[in-house]
C-alpha cells in the first residue's frame, strides 16, 4: 500500500495502471474535434458498452444485459442474487465532453468488482455493477433518460422527444437498438426494485468545492432538482436598425435580455433569502438564415435550465418566470411561446449511506466530508423510486461537460477506496 497524505491508498500499481488502460482506450474510441462524443443510443455508447463487456469477461466476472440493454456485471457467485447493491452510472457525453463524466462511475463499480475478485473478498452484500445508457440532456432533451426507463419513470412526451442532430424520436433510437418500446410505452419496470437494495454513485464533481478544501472526495447529501426548457421563443417584429424610433419596436432581442435582468435580480433574492437556486440559458440565438447588422430581429430562442434542491423553489420560479413573461409582452409588444417542460425532482441521499460513506472515509484515512450536488445524476431516479441511494463525488479541476474535465486518478482511486471499504467493511 502507498500513502498519499493521510489517505492510505489500497490500490496497487496493477490497478493504477489498469484503470489508465481503461478510461484512455475508451476516449480513443470516442474522440470529437474536442474531447469526446459518445451520444445517447447510438453505436459509440453500444461500443463502450461491448469494451466494457469484454474486459470484464477477461477479469472472470459474470456480464449480462438488462431489458434496458444496459451492461451488467457481478463477481460470477452473485450473477444471481436475491437481492443486491447496484454500483454504477451512466457511459454516454455530451457534446465534445470529458472522458470522465459519467464514465468515472462506470469503471469505479468495475474496479470494486476486480479488486474483490482478485483478493478472493466477498462484499457484505452482493454488488452488481450497472453501466448505463442515455443519462445526458444534450441529445433528446430528456435526462436520465436510462435508469427512467428502467424504473418505469419516462414520460410520454420524453419518448417522443427528438434528437438534436437527425430529428427522430427517442422512441425510434431506443427501439432500434432493441429496447422494448411498448414496454416503456406501457410505463412497465424493466427491472425488479424489490431486488435492489441500494444504488450508489461515483461521479466527478462539477464545480470547485473540493479543490477550494483540498480533499480527494466527499459523500453527497443530495441532489438538485431542475425543471428546463430547450428552447423558448420570444417573437417580435423585424424592422430596419436605423428606421424603426424605440416607441415602435417589438425588439425579441430586448425582451430576452429585460427577461433575464429580471431573473437575476430575482435569483440574488432568493440567494439572500438562504434558498437554494441556480439559473442558466446557454443557448441563446436569432436565426443565422435571416439575421443581419442593420435588421432588427423577428425572433430569438433561447433555453432555460432552473435548478434547486427545493421543490417549492422550483414551482415559485415556474410561477415567476410566467409572471415577468406576461409583464414583458405587454410592456414590448413581444410574445413568448413556451416549448415542453422537462422537470426532475430534488433527491435526498439515504442518511443512513451518508453516515456509512463519512466512516468509510475515516477507515481509509480521508477525512469525512457530505457537500451537496449541483448537476443531476441517476441516483436521483434511483431515490425518487424508493432505492436508497447514495453517492460519493471525485475532484475534478475545470468542471464537467467539457474537454478540460481534469480528475486525477489517484483521486479517482481514493473514491473507489470509499465504496470498497462501505461495501466490504460497512454494514
Amino acid at each position: 500500500m502507498t500513502r498519499t497524505g493521510t489517505h492510505t491508498s489500497r490500490t496497487s500499481d496493477g490497478e493504477f495502471d489498469l484503470v489508465a488502460r481503461l478510461f484512455d482506450d475508451i476516449a480513443a474510441m470516442s474522440p470529437d474535434t474536442e474531447g469526446v462524443s459518445r451520444p445517447a443510443f447510438s453505436g459509440i455508447e453500444t461500443e463502450t458498452l461491448r469494451y466494457l463487456e469484454d474486459f470484464a469477461r477477461g477479469e472472470g466476472l459474470a456480464t449480462w444485459y438488462d431489458d434496458g440493454c444496459n451492461l451488467n456485471v457481478s463477481l460470477p457467485e452473485d450473477r444471481d442474487a436475491e437481492r443486491y447493491v447496484l454500483v454504477g452510472s451512466h457511459v454516454d457525453s455530451v457534446p465534445h465532453g470529458g472522458n470522465f463524466d459519467g464514465l468515472a462511475g462506470v469503471i469505479a463499480a468495475l474496479v470494486l468488482l476486480v479488486r474483490a475478485k482478485r483478493a478472493g473478498t466477498r462484499f457484505s452484500r452482493p454488488v452488481h455493477a450497472l453501466a448505463m445508457r442515455g443519462e445526458e440532456s444534450a441529445w433528446f432533451g430528456p435526462c436520465y433518460i436510462g435508469s427512467k426507463v428502467l424504473t418505469a419513470s419516462l414520460s410520454d412526451d420524453e419518448i417522443g422527444s427528438r434528437h438534436k442532430g437527425d430529428g427522430r424520436t427517442l422512441g425510434e433510437h431506443m427501439a432500434e437498438i432493441g429496447l422494448p418500446l411498448e414496454r416503456i410505452k406501457a410505463h412497465e419496470k424493466l427491472i425488479d426494485l424489490d431486488r435492489v437494495e441500494a444504488y450508489l454513485e461515483l461521479h466527478i464533481e462539477q464545480g470547485p468545492l473540493l479543490i477550494g478544501k483540498n480533499l480527494p472526495a466527499a459523500a453527497v447529501s443530495g441532489i438538485r432538482g431542475n425543471f428546463r426548457h430547450r428552447r423558448i421563443r420570444c417573437i417580435g417584429e423585424a424592422g430596419h436598425s436605423g428606421a424603426v424610433p424605440k416607441a415602435y419596436r417589438r425588439d425579441p432581442v430586448l425582451a430576452f435580455a429585460d427577461l433575464m435582468v429580471r431573473l437575476d435580480e430575482s435569483w440574488a433574492t432568493i440567494l439572500n433569502k438562504g434558498d437554494d437556486l441556480v439559473l442558466t440559458s446557454g443557448m441563446v440565438g436569432t436565426d443565422p438564415t435571416t439575421n443581419a447588422l442593420s435588421r432588427i430581429p423577428d425572433e430569438i430562442g433561447f433555453s432555460l435550465d432552473v435548478r434547486s434542491q427545493s421543490a417549492e423553489v422550483l414551482d415559485d420560479m415556474r410561477d415567476l418566470i410566467r409572471t415577468e413573461m406576461a409583464e414583458i409582452e405587454r410592456d414590448r409588444k413581444v410574445r413568448f411561446e413556451l416549448d415542453m417542460e422537462l422537470r426532475s425532482e430534488p433527491a435526498i441521499c439515504d442518511k443512513d449511506i451518508v453516515a456509512g460513506l463519512k466512516q468509510a472515509m475515516a477507515r481509509v484515512g480521508l477525512e469525512p466530508f457530505v457537500m451537496p450536488s449541483g448537476g443531476g445524476h441517476d441516483a436521483a431516479v434511483f431515490a425518487a423510486a424508493g432505492i436508497p441511494s447514495g453517492m460519493v463525488f471525485v475532484r475534478n479541476r475545470n468542471g464537467s461537460h467539457n474537454p478540460q474535465e481534469a480528475m486525477e486518478l489517484s483521486d479517482f482511486l481514493a473514491g473507489c477506496d470509499i465504496l470498497y471499504s462501505h461495501l466490504t467493511e460497512g454494514q
